[in-house]
């Protein structure tokens, strides 16, 4: 066969696209597929203790006991006939077992202002508590604080609260492997480069590895998604974060509000809030950085049909979050769990069978209706990950439907895994 190109010019391609390949690598390196939360709970600091968790998982037993149980749940979240009874069965399951996946304990708007002896008192009192659960064993799988802001009114308050409870907990063990910590209201990938140098002098003071301490930023400005040179400065502030940033978490009612967007509409669906966070999607495509959702202000309280309004409302948008590619959100009251996972396990049910048949079909290199290509089968592979992960679907039907089981779907969350 007939060449053109010598070696040189193939060297100097290699030579001049190496640095390149270098910052690709480094920048975007690809989810590690490791288990995210479907949800982060926030609760004041004020009102934390240990044990917690499972007492939300009461109160929403509670909640559903009294309004009819599961069947009128499932009515309200809009989950299928044939998916009612293992859906039913894993919420149930999953309120006694683990009803909260991420806890993070709320220091800043959740709180309020304090005295600062207070405010010392009150992180010191939740970090104590918080390795009071990981002693006994009930701590949440994920867990942290959320600190108050680097603006200049709030920085010294933050930086202190965030000094305490990261040196009490290194000071009375090991950090807990979920331990993430959240910066809000961030303006300026300054706060972010300042946020990355705090971790590393509390890291070497703390006697604590390099990189262990990661956090997420919380997307509640403009001027983190657009900033005054017209950039959108959110995929800066990932990159600035030196590879600590493990999430963007969108601010529901602070970003709406400063946009002069009225109560009443203040909503995670406004079409202010699906630009958001389409640009904060793009900006973490490829890096590894998680996205969740923000929250819904209408509780399920009240009488009967106040309760399965609100779970109607918080199902509905819960899967309308899913189906955008959104897999966590905030939750703000123990009766918003049942509606959680109810709409979090009827997704992943009905999904389950069709892709669980495309990607063994695309394993099996067998023809059908769809041709999918490697980044598709990653995706079907990441959807069934979630499921297992989230406890929607279990490991064996997993194996018997697609023909993989969990280790060789990890495998498949890598470019080269899906290919070969």
């Amino acid at each position: 066969m007939r060449t053109s190109l010598d070696p040189t010019t193939l060297a100097a391609v290699e030579s001049h696209l190496t640095a390149a390949d270098e910052h690709l690598a480094r920048a975007y390196p690809g989810d590690d597929g490791s288990r995210q939360p479907v949800h982060t709970v926030y609760v004041p600091a004020d009102r934390y203790h240990a044990g917690l968790a499972h007492e939300w998982g009461e109160q929403a037993r509670r909640l559903l006991a009294d309004h009819g149980g599961t069947g009128v749940l499932l009515d309200a979240v809009g989950v299928r006939a044939d998916l009612r009874d293992v859906v039913a069965s894993q919420v149930e399951e999953k309120l006694s077992r683990e009803p909260v996946e991420d806890l993070r304990v709320d220091l800043e708007d959740g709180y309020g202002d304090h005295p600062d002896d207070d405010e010392d008192r009150t992180v010191l009192a939740a970090a104590t508590a918080l390795r009071q659960d990981v002693a006994a064993g009930t701590a949440t799988p994920f867990l942290g604080i959320r600190f108050k802001s680097f603006e200049r009114d709030t920085r010294a308050r933050g930086l202190r609260t965030l000094d305490i409870f990261v040196s009490e907990l290194a000071g009375t063990g090991e950090l807990p492997d979920g331990l993430v910590v959240t910066l809000p209201k961030v303006t300026s990938v300054e706060q972010v480069e300042a946020m990355v140098l705090v971790c590393d002098r509390l890291e070497v003071a703390a006697g604590l590895p390099a990189g262990r301490i990661r956090f997420e930023v919380q997307i509640e400005t403009p001027q983190a998604i657009l900033d005054s040179t017209g950039t959108a400065m959110v995929a800066r502030l990932v990159h600035a974060g030196a590879g600590r940033v493990s999430g963007l978490h969108y601010g529901t009612y602070d970003y709406s509000a400063s946009l002069g967007i009225g109560a009443a509409y203040q909503s995670l669906e406004h079409p202010a809030a699906d630009h958001a966070k389409a640009v904060m999607q793009l900006a973490v495509a490829g890096t590894g950085v998680r996205l969740s959702d923000g929250s819904t202000n209408v509780l399920p309280v009240g009488d009967g049909d106040q309760v399965r309004i609100a779970w109607a409302n918080h199902g509905r948008l819960v899967r309308r979050s899913l189906e955008r590619g959104y897999y966590q959100g905030w939750d703000m009251h123990p009766g918003h769990l049942p509606s959680r996972f109810a709409a979090t396990y009827a997704f992943f049910r009905e999904g389950f069978a069709p892709a669980a048949a495309r990607l063994q079909a695309y394993v099996r290199k067998q023809e059908g209706a769809v041709m999918d290509e490697p980044a598709t089968a990653r995706a079907l592979a990441w959807f069934l990950r979630r499921g297992l992960d989230c406890g929607a679907l279990g490991a064996d039907e997993v194996s018997d439907r697609a023909g993989l089981g969990p280790a060789d779907l990890s495998r498949m969350l890598t470019p080269s895994g899906a290919e070969s």
